[in-house]
């Protein structure tokens, strides 16, 4: 019997793949696509349905894994964020023109924005490049429908289909009609054909023969055409929208008569490839036309020229060039567009506080541990929620995944035979993103001779997108088929000498094992690794203290200002006379202030 629940996009996009007979799942957690695993494994466990769900070590990891069982016919997908598509770029373009048996469905969720990501790139663009049919859903219901329209294209085509949502549409809430599990009848096959499962160049060019076939064939799909949203005769004037932007576009119309009366809608489903004589028999009418799409032209590019007029858009400054397409933005612009007086902008809000490491964070102890070690040096750092270090001036560079280390390698070589006086080089990395793709950098480190301090910041979790285990935690692997990996078996792979392990909280020692990492590095020796290990207090699953220590400041403070300037914790404020105080609904009882207390005035009581 079917049931209504109010799903949150990401959930809708995972009912909707364990509705349609999903047989393998893989992600890597990447906001804002985290949700989707986390629903798949909690949706299958309370409901009996049996399916390989894992959370993968890394982008591309996951794409392959999952890939394999479409291989032999099964319905599989793989999840990641749009920076995670860079990852697995290289999987994703030669499984476009390999293909698949079953059903392969691609989600990657964009962030435009960005909210929480160091690009707002258009996945679509992506998947253009690669020759990969794109859905592009407007809400959590209909994520959940391209859902089972993407498993029948794919294996119709026997090609990846990609469904992209974006922020708006992974994090809201709906009404969504579920359906009952059950168990899909899948029994895989794989038959032995290396001309196309392991083609080499001579026949991949056949296969991208048939790859361009297929997307012709496929673009003849009712999905690949405008279709409409309003009553669209007799109006002057035509938008054309796909994603979450179609959205606020309806939402427009509803709240305003006046761009209702003049604006025919028409929603695009599957913005790649788009069927254009369908695009060409349904605008041909219309004096303007107006496409809506975020975040990059790719419908305006596929349609320019298409009805004989220019068409506005991204192109010809109708919408920002970056940013994200937000109700106000898509309001004001259709009202332009119709010859209306655009509101207002509204005011700026006041600047909130800035973001910063929890009170109590391990991390926060690690960095300020990592400068006095290495005062005046470089320091380089990763993707997590360690990036917040910046604010304590432990952060100089920021990249992408796995980055650190080998930037930290560039600044060895770099300052090695350069003229300019070597400066120290610490590089920090979280437990997740070493795992991820801090591997390969660290044996490239140890081959070629560089030398600087790698900080391992191990809090026992992913802690940005939501406290996913690492290949450390045992429910990394939940079956218990497999079994953990310890960093430091990795990190002694890796052929690195230097290696010790540490608790931050317990300062004056962490401080005396960075000290000897960081001579070990001078000298020339190679990396030294310092893994930094204490769990973080967000996560749920990382057991509780059974008492909360409590600290005092007492009148010996001087009002140096240390503990808040400079280590920054955010549960100690400056009070009367200059005096610190702690907030202690914040204070987390670490009791790393009172061991850097450069005036001894903060006290356990």
């Amino acid at each position: 019997m079917n049931e209504t629940r109010i799903l949150m996009g990401n959930e809708a996009l995972a009912r909707g793949l364990l509705e349609n007979g999903l047989t393998m799942a893989a992600s890597y957690p990447g906001t804002p696509a985290s949700e989707i695993m986390d629903a798949i494994q909690a949706m299958s466990r309370a409901e009996g349905y049996p399916v390989h769900a894992e959370w993968s070590v890394n982008e591309k990891v996951a794409h392959e894994t999952a890939l394999a069982n479409a291989y032999c016919g099964g319905r599989a997908a793989v999840s990641m964020k749009q920076v995670g598509l860079n990852v697995a770029a290289d999987p994703f373009l030669s499984s476009a023109y390999i293909g698949v048996k079953g059903g392969f469905v691609v989600i990657s969720a964009d962030d435009p924005g960005p909210h929480s990501s160091q690009t707002e790139q258009d996945s679509r663009l992506m998947a253009m490049l690669a020759k990969v049919p794109v859905l592009d859903p407007s809400s959590p219901r209909e994520a959940k429908d391209l859902v089972a329209e993407a498993f029948s294209l794919s294996e119709a085509f026997e090609i990846p289909i990609m469904v992209r949502p974006t922020t708006r549409v992974c994090h809201a809430r709906q009404n969504v009609d579920c359906r009952p599990l059950s168990a899909p009848d899948f029994r895989p096959s794989f038959e032995s054909n290396p001309g196309r499962w392991a083609a080499t160049p001579k026949f991949r060019l056949i296969l991208h023969h048939q790859l361009n076939e297929k997307l012709s064939k496929i673009a003849s799909s009712p999905l690949a055409g405008p279709a409409p949203v309003n009553r669209v005769e007799g109006k002057p004037r035509a938008v054309v929208a796909s994603g979450v932007v179609l959205a606020h576009a309806r939402e427009a119309l509803i709240d305003e008569p006046e761009l209702e009366a003049g604006l025919a809608l028409f929603q695009v489903r599957m913005p790649y490839p788009l069927n254009l004589e369908a695009a060409a028999q349904a605008l041909g009418q219309y004096d303007e036309v107006l496409i809506l799409e975020e975040t990059a032209p790719v419908m305006e590019m596929q349609m320019a020229g298409l009805v004989g007029r220019p068409l506005l858009g991204r192109r010809t400054g109708s919408w920002p060039g970056a940013g994200e397409m937000t109700p106000d933005v898509v309001y004001a612009g259709l009202c332009r567009f119709v010859g209306l007086q655009p509101p207002a902008p509204p005011a700026q809000a006041a600047p909130g506080r800035r973001p910063t490491l929890c009170a109590g964070c391990p991390h926060r102890a690690a960095f300020y541990a990592l400068m006095e070690a290495l005062p005046g040096g470089v320091y380089l750092s990763d993707i997590g929620c360690y990036t917040l270090g910046m604010n304590m001036g432990a952060v100089d560079t920021c990249l992408c995944m796995g980055a650190s280390v080998s930037i930290g390698a560039g600044f060895a070589h770099t300052f090695r035979t350069g003229a300019e006086k070597a400066k120290p080089i610490g590089v920090t990395i979280g437990d997740s993103t070493f795992f991820h793709s801090g591997i390969p950098p660290l044996i490239n480190a140890v081959t070629h001779g560089a030398s600087f301090v790698l900080l391992i910041l191990d809090n026992g979790t992913t802690a940005m997108t939501g406290q996913q285990p690492t290949p450390a935690l045992d429910r990394f692997e939940p079956s218990g088929r497999g079994r953990t990996l310890s960093i430091e078996s990795a990190v002694r792979a890796c052929g690195v000498d230097f290696l010790e392990v540490g608790d931050p909280y317990e300062y004056q020692a962490f401080l005396g094992l960075l000290k000897k990492a960081a001579d070990f590095a001078g000298a020339g020796s190679g990396p030294a690794v310092v893994i930094g290990r204490h769990p973080c207090l967000m996560d749920r699953h990382q057991p509780r203290p059974g008492k909360v220590r409590r600290f005092i400041v007492t009148e010996d403070c001087t009002g140096c200002g240390v503990c808040q300037e400079q280590f920054g914790c955010p549960a100690l404020v400056q009070g009367d006379e200059d005096q610190m105080n702690i907030l202690e609904y914040l204070c987390t009882g670490c009791g790393v202030c009172a061991q850097i207390c450069p005036a001894e005035a903060i006290r356990e009581v």
